[in-house]
C-alpha cells in the first residue's frame, strides 16, 4: 500500500486555474504535513517565473532545460515562512502530453536535489522512525489527469511508489496549534585561530550547540509535562456540532536544564578567544499539528524544530542582508550591534494555519506583501501581519 495525502480542497482548483496558463510546463512545491498514518497537503506553491524565461521559449519545449538550482533556491526560502509542523513534502509538475513522458524522470531528480538543499541547512537531526517519503505529483495539462507517486529520500535508489491523492474540505479546521516564547541568551566565543570573517560558519556551530540544548529541554503544555506517546488531545472534548474552523491553542512553557545531569562528567578547554557573539531576545515559535489522534512527542517535536529554526532562519537572513549592504570584505570588527528581524505571522486563505516572514526595522508592509506573492503565490493584506514580538539582537 502506498501513502495517502489528503489535499486541501482549494489546492485542487489552483492546480486547474495554474494547467490553462500552462507553456508549457510549471512547478511547484507542496507545503503540508507528514504523519505516520498519512500526510496533509495544505498548500501548493508555483515557482515563481524567471525573467528571462519569456524570451528563452524559443525552439521545442524541453524539460532538460528545468532550473533546478531556481527551484531549489525557491524551496529554501519557503522553508523559512513555514512554522513548526508544515515543511516541503514533495513537487508538483503540470506539463503538455508531450512532456508528460519524461515527467517523472524530472520530478524524482526535484525531489532529491530539493531534499538535498534542505537538509544542509537543517541544525536537527530526522527521527529515526520519520515518514521519508516525499510526494511527486504530475498533471497533465490536456487531459487533467493527476499522477501521484512517492520517492524515498533517505534512499538514493528509491524507486517510485504509487500513492493516493485525495481532496478533502476544511482540511485544517481543528488543527492544534502550540505556542511558546524562548527567551535566547547565546554566548558565541570566537577563537583567536579562526578567521574574523567567518562569523557565519562560528555562528552556526554556536547555534549547534544551543539547539541540543533546546532538543534536552523539558516542555510544559497548558503547564503539565504530558508522557510523549500519549494522546495530545486526551481528555479534551470535541464540539462535532462546530462546524467553523477554530484552532485549539495550546501554551507551551520550555524548560531549558542549566547542567547535563550528575552522570556526564565535563572538562574545562582553555581557549585563546579574539572575540564573541552575543545573540540576545525573546523569540516567539509556534507550531501546528494535525487533529487525528497526535501524539505529545509528535507535537513537542514540531515545536523544538520551529524553536531551532527560526533562530538559525534569522541569522542566515542577517547575514546574507550585511553582505548585501556592506559587503564581505570588512575584517576589524569592534562591538557591533545588529538588530535580528523580528517574525511575523500572516493567516492563509481558507485555513487555520498561519505561516510566517521575518522584517527589518525599516523594512515596509509592502516590501512584506511582494514577497508573500513571490515566494508563495499569496496576495497579503497589511492589516493581517501579525507582528509577534520585540526587537531582538
Amino acid at each position: 500500500m502506498g501513502r495517502t495525502y489528503l489535499v486541501e480542497e482549494g489546492i485542487g482548483q489552483y492546480l486547474t486555474e495554474l494547467s490553462t496558463k500552462v507553456k508549457p510546463y510549471v512547478t511547484g512545491l507542496l507545503i503540508g504535513q507528514c504523519s505516520p498514518q498519512r500526510d496533509y497537503v495544505i498548500r501548493a506553491v508555483r515557482t515563481p517565473p524567471k525573467e528571462q524565461q519569456q524570451e528563452e521559449s524559443v525552439g521545442p519545449p524541453k524539460l532538460a532545460s528545468l532550473d533546478e538550482e531556481w527551484i531549489t533556491t525557491h524551496a529554501s526560502q519557503v522553508s523559512r515562512m513555514l512554522p513548526g509542523g508544515l515543511l516541503v513534502l514533495g513537487v508538483f509538475m503540470i506539463a503538455t502530453p508531450e512532456l508528460a513522458k519524461d515527467g517523472q524522470n524530472a520530478l524524482r531528480k526535484l525531489i532529491f536535489s530539493v531534499e538535498k538543499s534542505l537538509s544542509k541547512r537543517r541544525l536537527w537531526k530526522p527521527a529515526e522512525e520519520e515518514v521519508s517519503d516525499r510526494a511527486a505529483l504530475q498533471i497533465c495539462s490536456a487531459t487533467k489527469k493527476v499522477v501521484c507517486r512517492t520517492y524515498d529520500v533517505q534512499d538514493p535508489k528509491s524507486s517510485a511508489k504509487p500513492a493516493d491523492w485525495k481532496y478533502q474540505s476544511a482540511l485544517t479546521a481543528s488543527w492544534v496549534a502550540l505556542g511558546c516564547t524562548v527567551n535566547v541568551n547565546i554566548h558565541i566565543p570566537l577563537l583567536a585561530t579562526s578567521p574574523n570573517h567567518d562569523l557565519e560558519k562560528n555562528t552556526k556551530n554556536g547555534l549547534n550547540r544551543w539547539s541540543k540544548q533546546i532538543e534536552d529541554s523539558v516542555f510544559l503544555i497548558n503547564g503539565q509535562v504530558k508522557d510523549e506517546d500519549t494522546e495530545l488531545l486526551e481528555g479534551q472534548k470535541k464540539f462535532r456540532g462546530n462546524t467553523q474552523p477554530s484552532t485549539q491553542f495550546s501554551d507551551v512553557k520550555v524548560l531549558t536544564q542549566l547542567c547535563q545531569g550528575t552522570c556526564a562528567r565535563s572538562t574545562a578547554t582553555v581557549q585563546v578567544c579574539s572575540g564573541s557573539i552575543n545573540l540576545r531576545g525573546a523569540v516567539k515559535c509556534r507550531a501546528y499539528i494535525h487533529s487525528n489522534k497526535p501524539k505529545v512527542k509528535e507535537a513537542i517535536q514540531a515545536l523544538k524544530r520551529d524553536i531551532i529554526n527560526t533562530l538559525s532562519d534569522r541569522c542566515e537572513i542577517l547575514f546574507e542582508d550585511l553582505i548585501l549592504n556592506e559587503g564581505s570584505q570588512k575584517k576589524n570588527f569592534g562591538r557591533e550591534y545588529h538588530i535580528l528581524p523580528q517574525r511575523l505571522f500572516v493567516p492563509v486563505a481558507g485555513s487555520t494555519v498561519m505561516l510566517c516572514d521575518y522584517k527589518f526595522g525599516d523594512e515596509a508592509a509592502g516590501e512584506i506583501q511582494e514577497r508573500f506573492v513571490e515566494m508563495l503565490d499569496q496576495p497579503v493584506q497589511a492589516e493581517d501581519m501579525h507582528i509577534a514580538e520585540d526587537i531582538s539582537t
